[in-house]
């Protein structure tokens, strides 16, 4: 599944994984079906250590025979092992086979599904929105429907991963979901044949004079493929193409490799991002491609939009282009996620991630607890004071299943003042797009190569 890669030696492969940080894969080679990893090879344990692992057995054999309650050996081992990790950083985990693959499946950028966003909305399973030309949305599902069943169990106290599984499955399978929707005199089921579902990470509008937005949700295996997509429509559509916002915010990260793709698209040359780790393997820098400014969009005046949501993958991006003089950075600081996970596949398809690097942006810093400074601070727009967080998740949730979120339009559709007046950091990057350049970013030089 996890298929873009860089080779590194002939051993290696290190890709980048999505949930919160900016993560690789490592395996021992690329030999296997499309995402099977086989184990790398584990390093032989001290004398010290082998000592130590004898107690262990013994309390292992222990338990398994004297304690209260029986308990699987797989169990035990895979308390084990999440006791263990848990002793390291907050971002370092132990994963389930099913874990694995359900991060195996995000970070592809498609599923086998039936192709609609789902929420728990007064504790009652809902369509948030069936996603254009999927079997979904061609069954006719809505926004707002209610699912009470699927496949004849009820929904009800059901969790938002237990439905995502029953909902997924093998391509031309079938699942039934019975739906409440105000206007029907009783329930009604829906027979939807499952098909592979796209995820998009991309979203875009346009605004007159000339200007693009383009927001990146994440990064996973197919950002910069869409990203292109959106950038080439918006040069044909935009005459002439005179800036461009990329927003950043809450954006968790994902893909190591997509944020250097994403970072690439907008550079001449120079460096990214570079890691460094305890081994060879984990110290790396990355370079953007000198010789391809004319298809890459290197030269469009650009602003990126951070807050304290945008994290990893996002602050590598925001950070290269910051530090390159490439871009003016607005909003609010970036959350400071600048560790490199390195998900290891085991024996029994669970895996380890384990914390195994530090990233640092072209001019040296580190990104860790600290996080991206905004060259222009623009506060988000405060919540009226009697309005809880549950109310603005819940108001932006509602203006989502009316697709009337800014990013739920039509990408050719024009932002309106109205849109800009609801957002003081967009409208902030509008204003200085129209006035480029500004003086902060055209006194200043770039970072040179290292």
């Amino acid at each position: 599944m996890l298929r873009k890669s860089w080779l590194l030696g002939s051993a290696v492969l290190l890709l980048g994984l999505i949930l919160g940080g900016a993560l690789a894969l490592q395996a021992a080679d690329q030999s296997g079906p499309e995402g099977a990893f086989p184990a790398p090879s584990l390093p032989l344990a001290s004398p010290a250590a082998s000592a130590k692992l004898k107690v262990f057995a013994q309390a292992l054999a222990l338990i398994e025979d004297q304690y209260a309650e029986p308990k699987t050996t797989k169990d035990l081992v895979y308390g084990a092992i999440q006791g263990a990790v848990g002793t390291l950083d907050p971002h370092s985990s132990f994963m389930t086979p099913e874990e694995f693959k359900e991060l195996q499946i995000e970070t592809k950028g498609k599923f086998s599904g039936i192709g609609i966003e789902i929420t728990l909305k007064d504790q009652v399973l809902t369509v948030v929105s069936p996603i254009e030309g999927t079997p979904a949305y061609q069954m006719g599902l809505q926004a707002g429907d209610q699912i009470v069943k699927i496949n004849g169990t009820a929904t009800k106290n059901i969790s938002l991963t237990e439905a995502v599984k029953m909902i997924r499955g093998a391509k031309g399978s079938k699942v039934t979901l019975t739906i409440n929707r105000e206007g029907f005199p009783q329930p009604k089921d829906f027979v939807i044949t499952r098909e592979i579902i796209p995820i998009h990470s991309v979203k875009a509008r346009i605004m007159d004079g000339g200007l693009g937005y383009i927001r990146l949700s994440n990064f996973q295996d197919q950002t910069d493929t869409d990203l292109q997509n959106f950038l080439r429509k918006m040069k044909q559509r935009l005459t002439p193409f005179k800036g461009l916002i990329l927003d950043l915010r809450n954006d968790p990260g994902g893909l190591l490799e997509q944020a250097v793709r994403v970072s690439d698209e907008f550079l001449k040359s120079g460096l990214i991002v570079y890691t460094e780790g305890r081994s060879k393997q984990q110290t790396m820098r990355f370079y953007a491609r000198s010789g391809l400014a004319d298809g890459k969009f290197a030269s469009i005046p650009m602003v990126v939009l951070i807050n304290e949501g945008s994290a990893s993958a996002s602050e590598i991006v925001a950070g290269a282009l910051k530090d390159q003089k490439r871009a003016l950075i607005v909003g609010t600081k970036s959350f400071g996620k600048g560790s490199v996970q390195t998900i290891i596949p085991l024996e029994d398809g669970s895996a380890l991630r384990l914390t195994t690097a530090l990233y640092y942006t072209p001019s040296g810093i580190t990104i860790n607890e600290k996080g991206i400074v905004p060259d222009v601070v623009v506060d988000e727009k405060p919540p009226a004071p009697d309005k809880s967080l549950q109310n603005l998740r819940d108001e932006a949730m509602d203006r989502h299943m009316r697709k009337e979120g800014l990013t739920d339009k039509a990408w050719n559709q024009p932002i309106t003042t109205a849109e800009l007046d609801r957002d003081p950091q967009l409208k902030k990057a509008v204003e200085l797009l129209n006035h480029w350049p500004p003086k902060s970013l055209a006194q200043q030089k770039p970072v040179a190569a290292q």
